[in-house]
């Protein structure tokens, strides 16, 4: 009978073997790419990474400067076309709106990848309902509105969907109440649809990507205080993100070892109990 250890690496050469770089950057070359939260952080550097692999882009966030600075960049980093559209995705109806404007544009949709996500503090849930509401339609259902919109068009171009979540939405920590909610349920939805879709043979992938902690701007901002953990360098998460999505991996890890950070809560939940009392004596100091 094999150990847990023989079943441990066997289960980690075959994720490894899974996880093996088969990106190709032609896959890309010319393909339409709707991407949401790009003015700034991972949604940037993921619209400077396909406008490297010469991809057309559409690029949607609130603030217009911002996204005509990064247009400029594409241009220059060599996309093949790319366009902006400011979108607020509180409003109920600026999802729809800015899939319309982006299939107009484009003439069709290969990518779609959901990045963007409303603020939220770090800090004891206090109590504001109205606030876990209104994080809900701009982290979730706008997710949801996005994906229903699209779903049309990218079954004739046999497109993805690119789900960024968080390892929030696998791992429930102190502090983040209203955005682990919001994760939870996009990794609910999201997960199911991809069954929903194999069901119905759909050519449509869907792709969900668990970050880890990223040294964007407004996440180091918000966590400088409570955590002692490594940061990693949006520009690669960028990349893992479209290169996952590309390889239609139905979900995928950055970086990689959260894996098994998710692995191990379910088989050592002590793990999680000595990394929330690790958090709440730091918050407490």
């Amino acid at each position: 009978m094999m150990s847990y250890l023989s079943l441990f690496l066997l289960g980690a050469a075959l994720v490894a073997y899974t996880w093996r770089d088969t990106f190709d950057p032609e896959s890309v070359r010319k393909a339409r790419v709707l991407v949401t939260g790009a003015s700034k952080g991972i949604g940037e550097q993921m619209a400077y990474h396909y406008a490297q692999f010469g991809a057309q882009i559409v690029i949607t966030a609130r603030r217009e400067d911002h996204l005509k600075k990064v247009a400029e960049k594409c241009v220059k980093l060599g996309a093949q076309r790319v366009m902006y559209v400011t979108g607020d995705m509180s409003d109920p109806a600026d999802p729809t709106r800015v899939i319309k404007h982006a299939v107009d544009k484009l003439g069709g949709l290969d990518y779609l990848v959901l990045n963007h996500v409303g603020n939220s503090n770090v800090e004891f849930w206090n109590r504001d309902a109205d606030h876990v509401r209104s994080l809900m339609q701009v982290n979730f259902v706008s997710y949801v509105q996005l994906a229903g919109a699209a779903l049309p068009v990218l079954e004739k171009s046999g497109g993805s969907i690119i789900v960024v979540s968080s390892l929030a939405g696998k791992l429930i920590t102190p502090f983040v109440a209203p955005y682990t909610s919001t994760k939870f349920a996009m990794n609910g939805f999201f997960g199911t649809l991809q069954n929903e879709l194999a069901i119905q043979k759909s050519n449509v992938s869907v792709t969900i990507m668990i970050l880890g902690l990223i040294d964007t701007e407004s996440a180091m901002n918000k966590i400088r205080s409570f955590t002692t953990m490594t940061a990693y360098p949006a520009s690669e998460a960028a990349l893992n993100i479209i290169k996952a999505g590309a390889t239609r991996q139905k979900e995928a890890f950055y970086p990689w070892f959260h894996y098994f950070t998710c692995l191990f809560k379910d088989w050592l939940p002590i793990t999680r109990n000595l990394l929330i009392s690790d958090l709440t004596m730091q918050k407490l100091d």
